[in-house]
């Protein structure tokens, strides 16, 4: 499956991101937040043994987009 680590997405940001992580509490808490969304759809989309159904799935993938906006928003402002 595609990786969506943040730094991948926003390769352009990567040394931000690095900084962010070990000096800005609310930016770590909101990237914590999207590395473990950003998991367990990579464990439900990997095909472990616990599954999930489609609905609660896409509702993952949306609140992941959701999340990746707000961490780029606050990475373009502060």
């Amino acid at each position: 499956m595609e990786n969506h680590s943040l730094t991948l997405e926003f390769p352009e940001l990567q040394s931000k991101i690095t900084e962010y992580k070990l000096k800005d509490d609310v930016f770590r808490k909101m990237y914590v937040n999207y590395e473990e969304v950003n998991a367990l759809i990579q464990h439900y989309e990997d095909g472990e043994q616990n599954h999930t159904t489609d609905e609660h799935l896409t509702e993952l993938r949306k609140k992941r987009v959701h999340l990746k906006d707000n961490l780029y928003t606050y990475l373009k402002e502060v």
